[in-house]
Formats: structure tokens, C-alpha cells, sequence
């Protein structure tokens, strides 16, 4: 699984700096990157962690079994939205420098390989660290919104 990831991140963010480049493109990647903190917000906002885990013993009871197929599939487009995701903030907040997007993703693949579960411990514990990184993802959003409106806004002034 992380082998795979680190490839997504990798792939993604060769296309991310050059996709760039394609006007409206950094808009619609702030959109984007807007809707997972929307998502992101929800989650942190919608449910204690004891209920959470009482929700998710209920769902298991009460699901029907996946194939392995079916949960490989499941499991390969979490990856990818993941990895989207990644990129999408580290490429929304490194800009035009190469370097600062090869540090942020060689940090997010050695946080998430190295030190997953010490950071979501760390995560359920201080549940302020998460809305931190929220703040920041919005920031990054509202960014990449900002600068691609004003990339494309003389496209419809003619």
C-alpha cells in the first residue's frame, strides 16, 4: 500500500507542476482541494471518537461481506484520492518551486510510512492539530482559487 501511494505521489506531481501551467486548471484545483477540506471539516466536527467507534462496530455488524476484489478496489481508490489530495496541497502551496514539492512530498510518504500511526494517535489526542492543518489546506485553497480566478479572468474579458 505505501509502495503504491509513494508512486501515485510521485506520477501526480510530475503532472501537477506541468498541468499547472493550463489556465483555469489552478482553480479548479482550489475548488477541489476547498471540497476535500469540506470533507475534512465534516469529519472533524461530525463525530467523537467513542461514537465513531460505536458507529463503526454497528456498520460492520450490519454490512454485507467484500470480496477480495472488491476490497482491493477500495482499497486502491482511497490511494488515489489520498495521493490526489497530497499533491494537490503540497503543489497548491510549493507554487513554482520544485524543491519545496519534493521536500513536502518526501515528508508526507516518510510521515505516512514511518510515522502513521504516531501521528494519528497524536491526531486523536489533540484534536487542535487537525483543525491546524485544516486552517492551512483552506489557506492553500483559497490560494490556488485566488491566483487561478486571476489567471482566468481576462480569458472572459476577451
Amino acid at each position: 500500500g505505501i509502495i503504491a501511494a509513494t508512486a501515485l505521489r510521485i506520477l501526480f506531481a510530475v503532472f501537477a507542476i506541468q498541468l499547472f501551467d493550463i489556465v483555469g486548471l489552478l482553480l479548479a484545483g482550489g475548488i477541489l482541494l476547498l471540497w476535500v477540506c469540506w470533507k475534512m471539516w465534516r469529519e472533524l466536527r461530525g463525530q467523537s471518537h467513542q461514537h465513531a467507534e460505536a458507529t463503526l462496530a454497528a456498520a460492520d455488524a450490519q454490512a454485507p461481506r467484500k470480496t477480495f476484489v472488491q476490497a482491493a478496489w477500495q482499497i486502491v481508490m482511497a490511494d488515489v484520492s489520498m495521493s490526489l489530495d497530497n499533491v494537490l496541497a503540497v503543489a497548491g502551496a510549493a507554487r513554482e518551486h520544485p524543491v519545496a514539492l519534493v521536500f513536502g512530498l518526501g515528508l508526507s510518504i516518510v510521515l505516512m510510512g514511518v510515522a502513521a500511526s504516531f501521528v494519528a494517535r497524536l491526531l486523536n489526542r489533540y484534536r487542535w492539530i487537525a483543525y491546524g492543518g485544516l486552517v492551512i489546506i483552506l489557506y492553500v485553497a483559497g490560494n490556488m482559487i485566488w491566483r487561478g480566478a486571476l489567471e482566468v479572468w481576462p480569458q472572459f474579458l476577451g
